[in-house]
């Protein structure tokens, strides 16, 4: 893949739009070139920096003050009279004016509450679905590892240099869940490291993820059959994702977070 061809594909990738063999063609290409990762660096920026609270531009008081002031007269006209101005509205004018702006100022308050929790709805449902994208693209692919080995001392050194901190890892084999390899993958523009266990049938991908990414989670999430469940993996916060049952995922969560 040439850097043009990588250009055009950056935005679908971010919006998981592409199938998993153009995904990793994508990734590998990205992985060697300075420009092309700087760029999906920068497109991931730009999308974060659209979602920032401080974007959200609040009605001024005067704006309020005269949709109140037209709503109430509205309220005192008679039905099908356009509203006149007067000088001085009676006392019960002046109690509905002062409703209205009530009102006002408590849906905006409840328009700036519902809009925040919207924003942080919005980024953790991002994140999950670049967590689950990036798994069934792996179930798609010919390997789901770019390293492969149960070693947990070929593991972890693999991850030194592709990423900013190398995960803790260990093999479960014995309890029945064995470590298959590793492989780097994306959550937006974060370039994040996955272990892969396989339990009998059932590939499991666990991510170890920035704070902030992980933070925006919450505890499990389902969707088409497969789970998403957060945990620490020691110092660092971790999603498992599989189509394991509630049962089997337990156990194998309790097995990663236990003390080595």
């Amino acid at each position: 893949m040439d850097c043009k061809r990588a250009a055009s594909l950056l935005e679908a990738y971010l919006d998981n739009e592409l199938d998993r063999a153009d995904a990793r063609e994508l990734e590998s290409h990205v992985d060697g070139c300075t420009e092309c990762r700087a760029e999906l660096t920068r497109l991931g920026e730009l999308r974060a920096a659209l979602r920032d609270r401080s974007l959200h531009y609040g009605a001024p008081s005067a704006l309020r003050e005269r949709i109140a002031a037209t709503a109430a007269a509205a309220i005192d006209a008679p039905a099908g009279v356009a509203p006149a101005r007067r000088p001085r509205p009676p006392a019960s004018s002046w109690l509905r004016l002062a409703a209205a702006c009530v009102l006002a100022f408590g849906a905006g308050g409840v328009s700036v509450y519902l809009w925040n929790r919207g924003t942080d709805d919005a980024a953790a449902s991002r994140v999950a679905s670049d967590l689950f994208a990036a798994h069934w693209r792996a179930l798609a692919a010919a390997s789901p590892v770019d390293v492969v080995s149960s070693d947990r001392h070929t593991v972890k050194p693999w991850f030194a240099g592709k990423v900013a901190q190398a995960p803790l890892v260990r093999d479960f084999a014995e309890q029945g869940f064995a470590l298959v390899g590793g492989r780097i993958d994306y959550a937006g523009a974060q370039r994040v490291p996955v272990l892969v266990y396989r339990h009998g049938r059932h590939l499991i991908d666990v991510f170890v993820l920035p704070a902030p990414a992980a933070a925006a989670l919450p505890a499990s999430i389902d969707r088409e059959g497969y789970a998403a469940s957060t945990l620490r993996l020691g110092d660092q916060p971790a999603v498992i994702v599989s189509d394991m049952d509630a049962h089997e995922s337990a156990a194998f969560a309790k097995l990663l977070t236990e003390t080595p």
